[in-house]
């Protein structure tokens, strides 16, 4: 029983120190972007070296195996007509057998402009430049590199080597456990020892896949720009008749509203200043007549000669 709890807690040190490494490892990216080829390493037989380290197998492969570099492009181009070029790089993407990961366009002003993502197998990304480059007024900007995870890549085969060593000889040792001893609590410890290595085989297994698919699709960032000199002199759907009866049909309106003010002017607000004016005038020459007799009857009356 303490042989067996020794060896439960030597492999559960060994798990926490390979899941250590395994734990920083980004989450792999969805299977579904781009069929991969993986790349597996298989585990050593029951009678060798189990465990394997970064400065010995691993630099090992490192050495002999291609380097693996993830190419990425970034490409301004200013054409004449973006929809026919946007189409072009469609069909050519399609020819390289490569695919669209996205596509975006709009209007700037009466014109399109166009922003594509497209992956291609990293060995024509260069023909595939060449071919967009063919159809540009001028480039704008044009921005290429590449990231090496040679090294990246070797450390994870070496996990993964100690990793899948170590499920063989957890799988022994369950074997073992459940012939000899029968006890559920053993059974169960070596087992969450088994789930959890198996989950970092997994983990590894899936980054490893994930620099495959980056390293053998390499990916172009493209812009479509719509050349200012390509723009024509009259612009799409200029229409000068069009434009000569809306100016009328202003026109008419306009005097269709005058006629209408002039029409309430004197139909309904003429009356009303003449029922007012009327009365005002009245009084205002009755004041007046009033006032002169008034001025009248003070002067006194002229003086007659004697005759």
């Amino acid at each position: 029983m303490r042989k067996l709890a020794l060896v439960i807690i030597l492999l559960g040190l060994l798990v926490a120190t390979v899941g250590c490494g395994a734990a920083a490892l980004p989450s792999p990216a969805p299977a579904s972007q781009a069929v991969v080829v993986e790349k597996m390493v298989e585990a050593p037989a029951a009678g060798q070296e189990s465990y394997a380290t970064s400065g010995g197998s691993a630099g090992d492969i490192a050495n002999d195996a291609e380097r693996m570099i993830i190419r990425t492009a970034d490409l301004s181009v200013v054409v004449t007509d973006a929809v026919q070029t946007q189409q072009f790089v469609v069909d050519t993407v399609n020819g390289l057998g490569g695919y669209i990961a996205d596509s975006t366009s709009w209007r700037d002003g009466e014109q399109l402009r166009a922003r594509m993502t497209v992956r291609v197998p990293a060995e024509k990304l260069d023909a595939l430049l060449a071919a967009i480059k063919t159809q540009a007024v001028r480039v704008q900007q044009e921005n290429i590199k590449g990231e090496d995870v040679t090294e990246e890549y070797s450390d994870l085969t070496a996990q993964l080597t100690n990793l899948e060593a170590t499920e063989v000889e957890l799988r022994e040792l369950l074997a073992e456990v459940r012939q000899k001893t029968q006890k559920a609590e053993d059974v169960l410890a070596v087992y969450r020892e088994l789930t959890t290595i198996r989950g970092e085989i997994e983990r590894v297994k899936g980054r490893m896949q994930y620099l495959s698919t980056l390293t053998s699709l390499a990916t172009a960032n493209v812009e479509l720009i719509p050349d200012v000199l390509a723009k024509p002199v009259v612009e799409p759907g200029w229409r000068p008749l069009e434009t000569l009866k809306n100016a009328g049909r202003s026109l008419v309106n306009m005097l269709k509203g005058l006629v209408d003010a002039l029409i309430w002017l004197v139909v309904a607000i003429l009356p009303v200043l003449l029922l007012i004016a009327i009365p005002v005038a009245l009084v205002i020459w009755l004041i007046r007549r009033l006032g002169r007799r008034g001025r009248q009857k003070m002067q006194p009356p002229a003086k007659t000669e004697e005759s």
